[in-house]
């Protein structure tokens, strides 16, 4: 048996303790009249009470209420609420010092004890005492109530411990009921004994055994028991029945006066702390000493019990001690679908697929009756445990399990299968290791307990753990944890780590979860660690879901930890629990009494953030439409993460949902909250993001909720808006502000307007040089006379003033937008609109509608069904207007607006006189320096250390294809000045930051833009892919591939948008490849017709645009019909009805569909599981499965079989399949 200490203060001398029966918090009464209420998980103070005068030396909490209650040496019992953390009323009425009070669990009651040798029960409702106890004749120092039973027990310094029977008081004080014959004889007779007059309370025993004062005395929980501890140093049990009472036994050992003692709740223990300063604890049965914990220089006062814990606590000199005499985590072992765990000295095992659970070994014979299994191993090869005990120091046994579990559990021995060892796990087929910490020796021994081989570690050892190979341990140190060759007797990896207690592999034994008291250390196979988490308070087990994401428990949450470092609570705890397996919205775990239970959990959060993490933006458009993800918490992850559009899209409330559409650029989303809120700073907010994209019409009607006069007119004047700019001066007329006024006729060029103003307010000569130098020469006389002035007065005007009139407005777009902003859109920008449902659709959105549908796509016109279907002249796809065309023979033309875009140019600099510049450094030279992007080395002329720079980020190895756009980048980064006709001429270099000064950061202008990619030449690529110009859209794609290697970012947000562009571009290029190759086949044979039909069905697997998608759809679909794969062409029909075609081709798809469930068959069996996960090899355009093993281009990504390692990619025409690299850099 051991002490186990789970909190420790310091503090003042601990005379009174309580605990809270659900919270986790301990009630410490000080000796200096202070009372703490402690966090015992967390360790922290939560709140300090002082209004006691003099030591306080009762403490209890109340079982259901918030209300706690004190006693002290001031006489005075106060009772507390914790909630509002004030003194709620006084009870006064002891004459000398209050011992101890405890509230009664049923009725609201206080009972009270104090050296006015009197024991009171107090009604905390009425505030009042209903009864006093009288009969010792000293300090009564202890009094408490039974569990169930209505009686009290006191202990006193007479050397008594009384019984006391309140069942009178119980009655009196209960709800008014009628009163039988015999309670009324009963009253009668106990009335006439008692010669105080009181009736409510009497003493039905007096115990007398100890020879000095008795401290304490408290009853059994369930038994007819009490015990009692003295100052002549023992400890009694008594017995009692309903006539009489009468001394057990006593327990002899302590040296000093004994405070406390109390019945263990769960076993036959005694448990007493001395003033010897000592904890003992003693068998009940026997009378025995069980173990005894000491402390140097502690004496100890009181003593307590959790009442639904396993927890006690004691209180002494300088503090207070909260600590439990066993280890409560049961020994368990997890391999594949079974649990192997002891319970009550059986080992038993729990089948997770069936939920059946036998017992098949009993281990009676190790360990001790209070010493408990520590650690369990399992061997499923030769079906054999290892079980360690802390008994002697450590000790194992090694326990061959019976072939079948059905029947009753063998006995068995353990001759010749007993070792000392603090740790034991099996580490192979036959062999296991030991860890003897004493010695710090690791034996590895055979299954006959015979020792084969010794290692001494290469530091301290605490534990081992199997490290998932038979020549592999891994050590747990104080600071780290040591992956260790038996075999090689070498360190392999280590990695620091605070001690670690416990670990837990991942299925495939790539990750390993490393648990510690408060840190979790997640690493690889090979120790490198991924991430840490640190918890406030203790971690207790841990699973890996199929996943790849660690669920974890503490003492009250189970969490849940991401492979880069989130985490997060997924559902609270009323008791720990230790996790054995995690399998979908289930937990299977043990309980602290062994029991297996399953934890039903929600695992949407985790696997939302999951797939943000990795990208995988299809399952997070689908956690979004099928779940219900909501709470701050969510918002605030996906706004740190950089997702402002997912979280606008789960925000109900205005003003976040506000905040977060500005910050994700989404104007209307704003505009419509604003409205709803309608507040002063929300419409300057939205004015100042409309105006930075350029929307001058929601501009307008910010200002206007506003009414900032000023800035509406100076929009009305860059828009060309005369006839606002009027009204504008009309509305400042009736506010009557002057100067709007004059600001308004200033823009409108109105000069009488100004003439009028100025001569309003008094600015005569003002007005006079206005009129005058505008040609109003009357309205000036007329000025000059109203002074009394003429012109031969006027002597000094200036003779080269210029009139200030605006130019007027030749293009006016007051009605329109101007040509906004371009705002980057996510993949969810799109994903949560109606006509966007596609998730096969590629992240970078088409820019355009659908124009000139070519007419190698395939039609649909020829079924052989008779449907007639009315035609519609017009519909809408993706928001643009489609008209129907002949292009793609699918009857299909979608309408395009290009958008155009607007170059500006760059004002050269006034040149000055020629100074012949000093030699210095190259300008190239400086750029090849400064950066380590591909497209700057080839600005600067750089080529050799630009490819080598490729070759080392993508695998690059064919320049070929380059050679165009290095030239293009190095002529773009020069400009040349001629001089005289014999010199050659004079070379500047362009810089991109041209305000940079310092050299080391200077560098070149690129000429490929990420935006202008974008917006120009990515929506080129997809018109003519639109048109079916597969050839050409195919080489267009290719390039857009090939200028990426040399195009530089600004932002590091951009980087990702690189990487979705690439996605996009190797789509586009295998699935065109395939379309192009599919042409080449002649339906004439079955052969040809079945690779038709897969490159068909492959290329609907392709991320294309929503519309793209859904005409290789129809194509594959009317294929596949015309082949009679009816079921086949239905499966293609579903998913087309899923992105809403356009009505007449809903109607064939349903036509089709309806086909299929009466002919549900396909003449051909294609190589095409559309329910199992696949990638297109880009060479043989054969489907990779999940799970078979494939190579990578290190640029593009796209796919292959591993025979083709080593060759050129044909996606990207650049790297080399499977080659090394480091990816791709396009941010300085």
């Amino acid at each position: 048996m051991q002490m186990l200490t789970k909190f420790e203060s310091k503090s003042n001398r601990v005379k009174g303790i309580a605990f809270h029966p659900k919270r986790p918090w301990i009630l410490a009464s000080l000796h200096n009249g202070c009372i703490q209420l402690w966090d015992y998980r967390m360790g922290t103070l939560l709140e300090r009470f002082d209004e006691h005068d003099g030591p306080v030396r009762g403490i209890a909490f109340h079982p259901t209420q918030p209300l706690f209650v004190s006693g002290g040496d001031d006489y005075k019992i106060k009772v507390w609420n914790y909630k509002t953390r004030k003194c709620l009323f006084t009870l006064n009425g002891h004459l000398d010092y209050v011992r101890t009070v405890f509230f009664h669990h049923e009725y609201p009651w206080i009972l009270s004890a104090s050296d006015d040798q009197t024991i009171r029960i107090w009604n905390w409702q009425s505030r009042n005492c209903i009864a006093i106890l009288t009969g010792h004749n000293h300090y009564v120092m202890c009094a408490q109530f039974h569990p169930k039973e209505d009686l009290v027990v006191s202990a006193s310094l007479d050397q008594t411990v009384r019984i006391w029977d309140i069942s009178g008081l119980r009655k009196k004080n209960a709800a008014p009921s009628s009163m039988t014959l015999e309670d009324s004889l009963h009253r009668s007779a106990a009335t006439q004994a008692d010669i105080f007059g009181s009736t409510d309370a009497i003493v039905k025993y007096v115990l007398e055994g100890h020879d000095r004062g008795v401290n304490w005395a408290t009853f059994h929980p369930t038994l007819p028991l009490i015990v009692s501890a003295g100052d002549d140093r023992q400890i009694k049990l008594w017995r009692m029945n309903e006539s009489k009472a009468w001394e057990v036994d006593t327990c002899r050992g302590h040296f000093n006066n004994v405070s406390a003692a109390l019945f263990h709740p769960r076993q036959e223990l005694i448990i007493s702390d001395a003033e010897d300063k000592t904890i003992r604890v003693w068998d009940m049965s026997k009378r025995t000493l069980v173990q005894t914990f000491r402390r140097e220089h502690d004496r100890f006062w009181v003593l307590t019990a959790h009442p639904e814990l396993n927890l006690f606590a004691a209180g002494h000199d300088n503090g207070l001690i909260v600590f439990k005499l066993e280890r409560e985590r049961p020994a368990y072992a997890v391999h594949q679908n079974n649990l192997f765990y002891i319970k009550d000295k059986y080992l038993r095992v729990f089948d997770f697929a069936n939920a059946s659970d036998v017992s098949v070994l009993s281990v009676r014979k190790i360990g001790g009756q209070y010493v408990h299994p520590r650690s369990l191993s399992y061997n499923p090869a030769e079906r054999a445990v290892i079980i360690t005990t802390p008994t002697d120091g450590g000790t194992f046994d090694l326990f061959h399990l019976p072939k079948d579990f059905s029947g009753e559990p063998r006995e068995v021995s353990t001759d010749g299968k007993r070792g000392a060892g603090n740790s034991a796990i099996f580490i192979a087929r036959n062999r296991f290791a030991v860890l003897d910490k004493t010695r710090q020796q690791i034996e590895i021994r055979d299954l006959s307990n015979a020792t084969t081989k010794s290692v001494k570690p290469p530091a301290t050892v605490n534990e081992i753990f199997s490290a998932g190979s038979s020549n592999l341990l891994l050590l747990s140190t104080p600071t780290s944890v040591i992956l260790y060759d038996i075999q090689q007797r070498q360190t392999v990896a280590e990695i620091n780590t605070p001690p670690v207690k416990y670990i837990v592999w991942s299925s495939d034994h790539s990750q390993v979860a490393l648990l510690s008291k408060h840190t979790i250390t997640i690493a690889n196979k090979t120790l490198e660690q991924s991430c840490l988490i640190h918890e406030t308070i203790r971690i207790k087990s841990g699973a890996w879901d199929d996943a790849g994401i660690f669920v974890y428990s503490t003492l009250n949450h189970i969490k849940y930890a991401l492979p880069q470092g989130d985490n997060g609570i997924i559902r609270t705890l009323d008791q720990p629990v230790y996790l054995t397996k995690v399998k979908g919205k289930n937990v299977h775990c043990l309980d602290r009494d062994s029991k297996t239970r399953i934890i039903s959990i929600d695992p949407t959060e985790y696997r939302f953030k999951l797939s943000l993490i990795k990208r995988n933006y299809d399952e997070v458009l689908q956690i979004i439409r099928n779940s219900n993800l909501v709470g701050q918490a969510i918002i605030a992850y996906l706004q740190k993460k950089g997702y402002p559009e997912i979280a606008l899209h789960f925000v109900r409330d205005d003003k976040t949902r506000f905040d977060l559409a500005l910050e994700c650029g989404n104007i209307e989303v704003a505009l419509e909250t604003a409205k709803a809120m309608d507040r002063d700073d929300c419409w300057n907010k939205l004015g100042a993001e409309a105006l930075r994209q350029g929307n001058h019409m929601v501009v307008e009607m910010a200002y206007q909720r506003v009414k900032n006069f000023d800035r509406l007119s100076f929009l009305y004047l860059v828009t060309g808006n005369v006839e606002k700019l009027r009204k504008m001066l009309k509305i400042a007329e009736l506010r009557n502000d002057n100067m709007s006024r004059f600001h308004n006729s200033l823009f409108l060029g109105d000069v009488e307007e100004r003439v009028r103003l100025l001569k309003e307010v008094g600015q005569l000569p003002l007005a006079y040089l206005t009129a005058r130098s505008h040609g109003l020469m009357e309205e000036a006389e007329s000025i000059l006379a109203s002074t009394g002035l003429t012109t031969d007065d006027i002597s000094d005007l200036p003779a080269t003033g210029q009139l200030l009139k605006p130019p007027m407005p030749i293009i006016r777009q007051h009605d329109s937008n101007w040509p906004l902003l371009t705002v980057s859109r996510s993949f969810f920008d799109s994903a949560f609109t109606n006509t966007d449902s596609n998730p096969l659709a590629a992240p970078l959105a088409l820019a355009e509608g659908i124009d000139d549908i070519g007419g190698d796509w395939g039609g649909d016109d020829d079924f052989g069904l008779n449907v007639d279907v009315e035609k519609v002249d017009d519909q809408r796809i993706g928001g643009e207007v489609v008209e129907e065309g002949s292009g793609w023979d699918i009857d299909v033309d979608l309408n395009v607006q290009l958008d155009k875009e607007i170059a500006k140019e760059l004002a050269n600099g006034a040149q000055g006189e020629f100074i012949p510049p000093t030699s210095g450094t190259n300008e190239s030279e400086l750029w090849v320096h400064n950066s380590p992007l591909a497209a700057d080395h080839v600005a600067a002329g750089s080529f050799e250390t630009a490819m080598q720079l490729l070759n080392r980020q993508v695998g690059a190895v064919n320049f070929e294809p380059l050679k165009s756009h290095f030239l293009k980048t190095f002529q773009a980064t020069r400009t040349y000045l001629p001089c005289n006709v014999s010199l050659p001429p004079l070379v500047y270099h362009i810089r991109r930051n041209p305000e940079e000064t310092e050299t080391r950061r200077m560098l070149p202008v690129l000429p490929y833009n990420f935006q202008t990619i974008i917006s120009v030449q990515l929506q080129e690529a997809y018109r003519t892919t639109t048109a079916a110009k597969f050839q050409e859209a195919t080489i267009q794609f290719r390039n857009i591939i090939h200028s990426i290697l040399l195009i530089a970012v600004s932002k590091k947000s951009e980087i990702d948008e690189v990487h979705q562009l690439i996605e996009v571009c190797r789509e586009y290029i295998v699935g065109l490849s395939m379309e192009q190759t599919r042409r080449k086949f002649t339906l004439d044979s079955p052969e040809n017709t079945k690779r038709a039909l897969e490159l068909a069905a492959y290329f609907t697997h392709c991320r294309l645009q929503p519309a793209h998608l859904q005409l290789s759809l129809r194509s594959a679909m009317t294929l596949s019909f015309k082949a009679k794969n009816c079921l086949t062409a239905s499966m293609f029909a579903r998913r087309l009805l899923e992105l809403a075609p356009p009505p007449q081709v809903a109607t064939s798809a349903r036509q089709i569909q309806t086909i299929a469930d009466n002919t549900p068959r396909d003449e051909i069996t294609l190589d095409y599981d559309q329910y199992n996960p696949f990638v297109v090899c880009a060479i043989s355009y054969t489907p990779i499965y999940k799970g078979s093993s494939s190579v990578e281009c290190p640029y593009c990504h796209a796919s292959y079989l591993t025979e083709y390692k080593g060759k050129l990619c044909t996606v990207c025409d650049v790297s080399q399949i499977g080659a090394n690299s480091t990816g791709l850099k396009v941010y300085v």
